[in-house]
């Protein structure tokens, strides 16, 4: 299944677009100049993606504020809050799947890495039961992976550096997809920078930068002269969530707009010279008070807190008295999970990418993905796996009551030879019982069945044919023999 958003067009005007799904698993790189587009073209893609995914976005200049009222995004103010304020805020956020700005603009740029560093600490240590799927968008990347020593503490680096690389290189796994910007490759760190499957290479000027560029694109060196006269806006794309092939692409139009100071010209002030003069060189008492917004009180831990939780239980509910009802929305699961494990190879991956595409699909239908937990859902992939394709269908009943006693690892193998039993069918043979454990080895499966025979939950029986047949003896039922 592919879930993508579009981000813009080709000359020719062909839709362009960032497979979601695929962009979790391979991470991005956003390059370009001051004023070649970044900030927007990371925009473009969060309000695209804002009803796929959940987003975090680590924002050192306060610019993407302004996705909290559209798009429901918790704003947190990193210099209002201590680090073990901010690790909490992040573990929280982890746990109930909100999108999130942590806001940086209010700290000094030593600050900023180390309120980062814990921040993503925390969200990278959260347990395996909470590794759910987000974006998390790392603007002015150079910061906080810096590639070589500047005026910051070597401890501020070290942290910050620890926990982008960690983000990059180990974070796939957790979850967290890497989507990270910045001015001068030159400057990020390349282990962190190497770890990005996409590219976004927009202008830029610098001979070292554009030969970077072009080697990450797979171009000539002679070709990067074309990065020099990109416009702003516009894009040089590679990836497996994109293209094959570099393509360029124009950065499609943003519904929100950043607090950043606009650079046009303005008219420049009518006051003469004289009284300008008498301006400048008044009496500081005298200088008229100008009307400013009071700065809002810093919002406390334990509000945003709640906060949080409350966004997350609004985001549950969001369908509202028009949504699918309780009885859709188990069809519709029932469906996505019969989807899933009918696919080829679906059994041999791990169980938090499954959780990944589950959720997915589930956005996709406009249903929470919460309704099952990385848990639950373990053990309904397996059902579905065995071929019962409704779990509350009452003929089941028994097999799945004495099913809630075996371990999750061989939950799908027993339900497939506790379904043949109950239908009379004859006993599944290696190779299914394989799939639905999600090995190659036969070995495997005999111990296996040994395992279960141990148990207590089957008898196996095998005839003077040498056909197998399995016996459910709480149930009572049994399997025909198997096929020779």
């Amino acid at each position: 299944m592919s879930a993508s958003v579009s981000i813009g067009s080709a000359p020719g005007g062909a839709d362009i677009r960032i497979d979601i799904e695929e962009l979790l698993a391979t991470r991005l790189l956003v390059q370009g100049n001051s004023g070649s587009g970044k900030s927007h073209l990371l925009r473009r893609l969060l309000e695209e993606s804002a009803g796929l995914v959940q987003q975090v976005v680590i924002d050192p200049e306060g610019d993407f504020v302004t996705l909290a009222e559209p798009f429901g995004h918790v704003v947190v103010d990193g210099s209002a809050y201590a680090g073990t304020e901010i690790a909490r805020l992040a573990t929280r956020i982890r746990k109930h799947r909100a999108s999130v700005v942590l806001a940086l603009d209010g700290l000094e740029v030593d600050a900023q890495m180390k309120c980062a560093a814990q921040f993503l600490g925390a969200l990278f240590d959260a347990p395996r039961d909470q590794w759910y799927p987000a974006l998390v968008v790392v603007d002015e990347a150079q910061v906080f992976a810096p590639a070589a020593a500047g005026e910051v503490s070597d401890e501020a680096r070290r942290v910050s550096l620890a926990a982008m690389t960690n983000l990059m290189c180990r974070g796939r796994k957790r979850g967290l997809a890497g989507v990270i910007a910045t001015q001068r490759l030159a400057k990020l760190a390349k282990n962190v920078a190497a770890e990005a499957s996409n590219f976004l290479m927009g202008r830029t000027f610098l001979d070292i930068d554009m030969a970077r560029a072009a080697d990450l694109l797979g171009m000539e060196r002679r070709q990067a002269e074309q990065i020099r006269d990109l416009e702003r806006g516009h894009f040089l794309a590679l990836g497996p969530a994109i293209s094959r092939r570099p393509l360029a692409v124009k950065i499609g139009d943003v519904r929100t707009e950043s607090r950043s100071f606009s650079h046009g010209l303005m008219p420049l002030p009518g006051t003469s010279a004289e009284d300008l003069h008498a301006l400048l060189h008044a009496e500081t008492r005298e200088e008229p008070r100008r009307d400013a917004e009071p700065e809002p009180e810093p919002v406390a831990a334990e509000v945003l807190l709640q906060e949080i939780e409350s966004r997350a239980e609004t985001n549950e509910e969001a369908e509202g008295p028009s949504g699918p009802d309780a009885r859709e929305i188990e069809e519709a699961l029932n469906e996505i999970l019969s989807d899933m494990a009918g696919e080829d190879g679906s059994t041999f991956h791990a169980a938090a990418a499954l959780y990944q595409d589950f959720s997915v699909r589930c956005r996709m239908r406009r249903i929470a993905a919460t309704h099952l937990d990385l848990n639950a859902f373990r053990r309904r992939f397996a059902i579905a796996v065995a071929g019962i394709a409704d779990p509350s269908d009452q003929r089941w009943a028994g097999i799945l009551r004495l099913a809630r006693t075996v371990p999750d690892d061989l939950l799908a193998p027993f339900l497939l030879l506790a379904k043949a039993a109950q239908e009379g069918e004859p006993c599944p043979d290696d190779q299914m019982l394989a799939r639905a454990y999600g090995t190659s080895s036969s070995g495997r499966i005999r111990r296996l069945i040994e395992h279960l025979e141990k148990s207590g939950l089957i008898v196996l029986r095998t005839d003077f044919g040498g056909r197998r047949s399995v016996g459910i003896p709480e149930l009572g039922l049994s399997t025909a023999p198997m096929e020779a």
